[in-house]
């Protein structure tokens, strides 16, 4: 993965933590909703399968700030 990619990636897995927090959602579960949408992004973006944009966001391991 790029750079400009893994700052794209990054991007939507912080503002989908952000958005959960704020919903009053546990930090496990504001991450596990950012894994995912970050992993549907990249998905959608580079043209992989679902498993392994999965795989490609875990490995980053972002965390909620």
């Amino acid at each position: 993965m790029d750079d400009s990619t893994r700052k794209m990636v990054a991007e939507a897995y912080d503002e989908t933590v952000s958005e959960a927090m704020a919903r009053g959602e546990p930090m496990d579960t504001a991450h596990m909703e950012g894994v995912t949408a970050a992993a549907m992004f990249l998905s959608s973006l580079a043209g992989i399968a679902d498993a392994a944009a999965r795989g490609a966001v875990e490995s980053l391991g972002l965390k909620p700030e």
